[in-house]
């Protein structure tokens, strides 16, 4: 099985946080795409981010499942298409929204992301609902 992880990747933190969701998969057996670390980080260059476009877009299609960060008062924007994109192509997708402004409170998460995604509040929760989506696809 292969899984995409999107969140934003614009600092250290952010990366790490995506880095942690990995470990994750990885120690159910689950195979990675990882943006910052397969493909690098997009430079500021409009001439070169149609290699990450396209980098981004071909492994959510190879990919099994999804799996989004939802960190911030509102869902990162790159983060959102990467969602609808899984949706439309009707894969799996698990989200986690730990973050204290918004955490446990669906309301407070865009509708259009709440009802395409698999919620979880914990990190402990998404790992569950990992673990079972693997079992029970496998």
């Amino acid at each position: 099985m292969k899984c995409y992880l999107a969140g934003p990747l614009f600092s250290e933190g952010d990366r790490w946080y995506l880095e942690k969701i990995d470990k994750i998969c990885r120690e159910f057996g689950v195979q990675t795409y990882l943006p910052h670390r397969d493909s690098g980080l997009c430079p500021s260059d409009e001439d070169e981010t149609e290699y990450f476009f396209q980098s981004d877009y071909d492994n959510i299609i190879e990919s099994d499942f999804l799996i989004a960060v939802l960190h911030g008062q509102d869902v990162d924007s790159g983060t959102s298409w990467e969602i609808g994109c899984a949706y439309a192509l009707k894969k799996m997708i698990f989200s986690i929204a730990d973050d204290i402004r918004i955490a446990g409170i669906k309301a407070n998460i865009n509708l259009m992301i709440a009802n395409s995604t698999d919620v979880s509040y914990t990190y402990e929760d998404l790992s569950h609902k990992i673990k079972c989506f693997i079992s029970n696809n496998s």
